[in-house]
């Protein structure tokens, strides 16, 4: 086989999927445990030759990492042989709602002791959030403003310690 044989064979083999494969490896810079993918970041893929565009939905508008997601996407992205060209943006339309992380994120936010965000809301548009560390219902909340503007701050009463809760958001709120 020939070089340029070899280069058409590259190309073809660029999938969606295999990008996708190498975003799960994409983490969100503060949260380690957890791949933009499993955040629901990730809006689209398209792969056409060996260019490839990812549109993001960012998690909050002001969040201060998305220059560094963006820079670990395209960083990720371009150590597929097959690729040329990286192209990132950030869009807001669909919004970025917390019913976007998957099961795995779920697990990934609790491994870093992070509740995740409810799942249901009660009538009223009130939510609860059980602790990260044991699962206790018996919470309060110490602060809805946390290290960052998609986190709070809560205090477990039953195994005394401090977690921090993602902040639960919706179109339907």
């Amino acid at each position: 086989m020939g070089k340029e044989e070899f280069i058409m064979n590259a190309y073809a083999n660029l999938t969606v999927e295999h990008v996708f494969e190498v975003l799960m490896n994409v983490k969100d810079p503060e949260i380690d445990s957890v791949s933009i993918v499993d955040l629901g970041m990730v809006g689209d893929v398209v792969a056409e030759g060996n260019d490839v565009k990812v549109t993001l939905l960012p998690t909050f508008l002001g969040c201060p990492a998305l220059e560094i997601i963006k820079e670990n996407t395209v960083k990720a992205i371009k150590e597929l042989p097959e690729v040329e060209n990286v192209k990132v943006e950030f869009v807001f339309n669909p919004p970025w709602t917390s019913d976007r992380i998957t099961e795995k994120g779920h697990i990934g936010l609790r491994a870093f002791g992070i509740s995740p965000p409810p799942r249901h809301f009660e009538e009223d548009g009130t939510w609860h959030v059980d602790c990260a560390y044991c699962g206790s219902t018996f919470v309060t909340m110490e602060n809805i403003f946390g290290p960052t503007a998609c986190r709070s701050i809560l205090y477990c009463k039953s195994c005394k310690n401090v977690f921090e809760a993602m902040k639960p958001i919706s179109t339907l709120m």
